[in-house]
């Protein structure tokens, strides 16, 4: 069965955004994206809410027509334009560049997606992982933690009422910039 991982970065001090909703701190190098782009090429789709979707969609579609367009920034234009997306969101009628609308997080919706065959899917933006996190939906955690320290912001992780979930520590890579890969998996994962 395909996990759903969340990917997705975050501040030393645990916040998705600054406080004016910005992310202009995350160190993407090179580097970085490489492996971002070496990440995507070995998932099978996308799971995103509207804004995540919207933005990258302002964006990557013709990222690459750029003539000042890095190597690697191109290529992952390609890839995002390519990949299978599911879009979460109740306004959304339609959207392009290979993308499925859904208007809720049903669970049981979500596990006959994990039952096709295919790689595993990200999970991106914090309120759509905050929906698959109460549905126990989230098999995967990789963090991106920035040397940032914001000090205010959007949390990554909101207080909620979630039952605690014990986490298996699966590996760390540090990049050059300073970021660090933190990867978790779920306790009771079996496979």
């Amino acid at each position: 069965m395909r996990k759903i991982i969340l990917m997705i970065s975050t501040s030393l001090d645990g916040f998705f955004e600054d406080e004016d909703r910005g992310i202009d701190w995350h160190r993407v190098d090179e580097e970085l994206h490489q492996h971002f782009n070496d990440r995507t090429r070995a998932v099978s789709a996308f799971l995103e809410g509207r804004i995540t979707y919207e933005l990258m969609a302002e964006f990557w579609p013709t990222a690459d027509q750029d003539p000042s367009c890095s190597p690697v920034m191109a290529e992952f234009a390609r890839l995002w334009r390519d990949m299978p997306k599911f879009v979460f969101s109740r306004t959304m009628e339609k959207a392009d560049w290979n993308t499925t609308v859904m208007h809720d997080v049903v669970a049981e919706e979500i596990r006959a997606l994990q039952e096709q065959p295919g790689g595993d899917m990200v999970v991106g933006g914090p309120d759509l992982a905050a929906s698959f996190l109460r549905l126990g939906l989230i098999d995967e955690f990789h963090l991106y933690v920035h040397p940032v320290v914001l000090g205010r912001g959007r949390p990554l992780f909101p207080p909620s009422d979630l039952t605690p979930m014990a986490l298996r520590h699966t590996g760390t890579r540090s990049f050059g910039n300073g970021v660090v890969l933190l990867r978790y998996e779920r306790a009771d994962a079996t496979g």
